[in-house]
């Protein structure tokens, strides 16, 4: 047994002694490892600071370098600050000189403007003096004697006035006569005569070319009264049997043809009686209005409407819009929108009372300010008409929003009817405008009872109260209508102003 342990105990012996002998070689290896990384780490920390010492001298040759820089710039910019201090030193003491100057001035223009208002006062005062003066001795105030001196002067000069305007009258035909054709020659050569010859005349047939003369009536008197009493012009020519009538409101043709007509198979033309005919003619133009409007409902199929309603919408058989007759087209816009709104699925009764009354407005639009739209809305409203009905008519020019279908489809309906072949004349319309601004200028004038435009706008008739105007007062109001027509119209040639006046006396015996 002790024999088997020795070995054992020889291997143990020989593995401690070859662990210690490891051991040590290992710290040995590891010492000079250690060695030689701290004679490198050494080397590499005096290798940086060499290199920051060489960092640190450039840094501090760059800063002396800049330091000279920004002196020298400095030293710069105080020359420069110098030179402009100077300068402005220099403006200083002349802006000084001219405001002392300047000052000096001022105070001298005080004084003068002060001197003036002395004055002015003064003189004020003086006047004032002078015309208090006078006053006493005339017992009259000042606007009293500038009114008298004005009536003793036009009273005593009245007939010397009035030839000389005669005078002037006469001198100037020729000269009157060459313009007018001038103006009919531009006349011809800028509007085609066809167009508003077939609107804005209107043809009587007479049975025999002896009328003629008694609707002349001895010095034109029977004319004169039915174009003064219709506010048209009454064209006799050379045509046989026939004559013409002329004007741009279709009414005013209406009655006065209807007149003629009657006056001819009465046989008896004067001018009472031609008065009597008129008034009675007015009447029934009025009732035919009345039963075109009624016609016009029952052909569209809307009932229930005011008669007062009915009677505007019968006015607009007599109006036309660009050449176009109103009630026509708004009935024709009344089927075509009842169409629309079957085939669209939208109310059919409310498009077609809206498309029948859009253009209700235009049968009073010149006697009411504002748009035909907004007028058209008042008169609907006024009687009771829907809303809905409204809402759709009243979009019709894209003035106000479209809020339904119903509103869309009026307004294509109405633009349909309007734009076809044909159906507008826009220049005529145009035309007639001018021609009712023409008679809304002479009827603004105090004294002016009646206007007419004929001619087609180159003249237009005013007739004036007697008692308010005398003969003066007509040549006056003439020559005033005038320089209206020039600042308010624009129009080619020249516009004839004829004032009439008339006196009529009427008694009766008992």
């Amino acid at each position: 047994m002790i024999i088997g342990l020795i070995p054992l105990m020889v291997a143990i012996g020989v593995l401690v002694a070859g662990s210690i002998l490891g051991y040590l070689a290992r710290q040995s290896i590891a010492k000079r490892q250690a060695d030689t990384a701290e004679a490198r780490i050494d080397k590499l920390v005096t290798e940086a600071k060499a290199q920051a010492q060489e960092i640190i001298l450039k840094a501090k040759d760059k800063a002396v370098k800049a330091l000279d820089e920004i002196k020298q710039e400095e030293i710069r910019r105080e020359g420069e600050f110098r030179k402009t201090k100077q300068h402005l030193e220099r403006k200083e003491e002349i802006l000084e000189g001219k405001s002392t100057s300047l000052d000096k001035e001022e105070n001298e223009l005080r004084l003068k403007v002060e001197r003036v208002r002395e004055i002015k006062t003064e003189l004020g005062r003086l006047k004032d003096e002078e015309i208090d003066r006078l006053e006493k001795i005339s017992k009259l105030s000042q606007e009293e004697a500038k009114k008298e001196i004005l009536k003793l002067i036009e009273d005593k000069n009245k007939e010397e006035i009035f030839a000389k305007i005669q005078k002037l009258e006469k001198d100037g035909k020729e000269e009157l006569e060459k313009k007018a054709r001038d103006i009919m020659v531009s006349a011809l050569q800028r509007y085609a005569s066809s167009q508003a010859s077939d609107i804005t005349t209107t043809t009587v047939n007479l049975p025999n070319d002896e009328i003629k003369g008694k609707i002349i009536g001895r010095e034109g008197r029977n004319i004169k009264t039915l174009e003064r009493l219709t506010g048209v012009e009454v064209i006799i020519d050379e045509t046989p049997e026939t004559l013409l009538i002329s004007g741009f409101d279709p009414v005013r043709r209406q009655i006065a043809k209807m007149s003629l007509e009657k006056l001819i198979a009465d046989g008896r033309i004067q001018p009472a009686r031609i008065e009597e005919v008129v008034e009675k003619t007015k009447d029934e133009i009025d009732k035919k209005m009345k039963e075109a409007g009624e016609t016009a409902a029952y052909d569209v199929g809307i009932v229930g409407l005011d008669s007062r309603l009915v009677n505007l919408l019968g006015r607009l058989t007599f109006r036309t819009s660009f050449g176009q007759n109103v009630l026509l087209h708004s009935i024709e816009s009344a089927h075509l929108a009842g169409m629309l709104a079957s085939e669209l699925g939208a109310d059919v009764a409310i498009v077609k009372k809206a498309a029948l009354l859009h253009d209700i407005g235009k049968a009073v639009d010149h006697e009411i300010q504002g748009s035909h739209v907004d007028i058209g809305i008042k008169i609907l409203q006024k009687f009771g008409i829907d809303k809905k009905v409204i809402d759709a008519m009243k979009s019709h020019h894209e003035d106000y929003p479209f809020e339904t279908i119903e509103a869309s489809i009026v307004q294509a309906a109405e633009a349909i009817s309007a734009a076809r072949p044909g159906a507008r004349k826009e220049n005529l319309e145009n035309y007639i405008k001018r021609l009712e601004e023409l008679e809304k200028i002479a009827t603004d004038f105090q004294g002016v009872e009646k206007a007419y435009a004929i001619q087609a706008g180159r003249e237009i008739r005013v007739f004036v109260n007697p008692e308010k105007i005398d003969d003066l007062g007509a040549y006056k109001l003439a020559k005033d209508i005038a320089q209206e027509i020039e600042k308010e119209l624009k129009y080619p040639g020249e516009i004839k102003v004829n004032v009439i006046r008339e006196t009529r006396v009427i008694e009766y015996a008992r």
